[in-house]
């Protein structure tokens, strides 16, 4: 029996335009890195793609290593969406990173970009994606080759917009000007790493974007779980992925004292708020225009339901925003 989805479903959802594009995204989106296909089975991934779906959320992004073993993320998903309304959708994958042995199994070549594609969309039984990343940029294959297999995938009908991900500022802007002095389909979007405590891109790649019409969609907007209340404590809930994946070791290396004391009087604050740590590091990306969504992993219902509420208090006062500034900006 076909599932019935909330008819309600784009109520209470924001959507915002991606850069100059005509594209919109979910202010919230769901993202399979490590979770679907990987430490969490098909079952509770369809729970969270249904309930995410019923909650306005439909963009869901995914890469061609993503899953145990790598591709499984594509192939758990690609079951599932078949059971939902694809042209409600926008499903993103991504090519870069290590797939198969051999000079030609990773990175940004032609050979590498335009078969990891058609790997992809085979693992997910689709015709196109929504959005084809560069997942990460290559040191050695010149931009002019990288970008021009992302423009062969749109011609193709494989892609309909391409995106960079973990593009410095730089090496951004010479790709669009690489884009443009080539013809070839612009950047409709970038996916960076970016959080409370990763603040980095807020003087090297924003400028960037914003002088392209690009859109910017962060990864880690919860910096791998730390911007939550579940480790505050000092203890490793056994469910959470550093406890299944990670290991005491990243969390005695990512949470010192230091920063555990900067996590607190976030968490204060956000309690003052009426909301959870996580809720308040979302919707504080969020306030910018130049981010036109937050893409968030979760290994459960109640992890998107929570994520999906902090919509409902969006504002920040100056008092507030200064406070967060002199805990967690660095000095450029």
């Amino acid at each position: 029996m076909a599932h019935e989805f909330a008819a309600d479903r784009y109520d209470a959802m924001q959507y915002r335009r991606c850069g100059r594009s005509g594209l919109k995204l979910p202010a919230i989106s769901l993202g399979a890195w490590e979770t679907f296909g990987g430490y969490r089975g098909e079952d509770v991934a369809r729970d969270c793609l249904f309930r995410a779906f019923d909650l306005g959320i439909t963009h869901f992004d995914l890469a061609n290593n993503y899953g145990t073993p790598p591709g499984n993320a594509e192939v758990v998903c690609g079951r599932i969406i078949k059971e939902m309304p694809r042209d409600e959708l926008v499903i993103s994958s991504k090519a870069g990173y290590y797939m198969w042995p051999g000079p030609y199994g990773e990175w940004g070549s032609r050979k590498y970009m335009i078969a990891s594609c058609d790997q992809s969309l085979k693992r997910m039984g689709l015709e196109y994606f929504d959005i084809f990343y560069s997942h990460r940029p290559d040191p050695e294959t010149p931009l002019e080759e990288t970008m021009g297999a992302l423009d062969t995938l749109v011609r193709q009908g494989k892609a309909l917009y391409v995106g960079v991900s973990s593009y410095s500022g730089a090496h951004f802007a010479d790709a669009v000007r690489v884009c443009e002095r080539m013809g070839l389909a612009p950047i409709t979007i970038h996916q960076p790493y970016y959080n409370m405590l990763g603040r980095t891109i807020e003087w090297d790649l924003l400028p960037q974007t914003a002088r392209a019409g690009t859109g910017v969609i962060p990864f880690c907007p919860l910096a791998s779980g730390m911007l939550t209340d579940k480790y505050l404590g000092g203890d490793i809930p056994a469910e959470s992925r550093a406890a299944q994946k990670w290991g005491k070791e990243w969390v005695e290396r990512n949470l010192t004292p230091e920063r555990r004391a900067v996590l607190n009087e976030l968490n204060d604050m956000a309690k003052a708020r009426g909301q959870s740590l996580a809720q308040m590091a979302l919707v504080w990306i969020l306030r910018l225009p130049a981010f036109t969504s937050a893409l968030i992993g979760a290994s459960s219902v109640k992890q998107i339901e929570e994520n999906v509420a902090a919509l409902q208090n969006p504002e920040f006062s100056e008092e507030e925003l200064g406070r967060i500034d002199k805990l967690t900006k660095p000095v450029p």
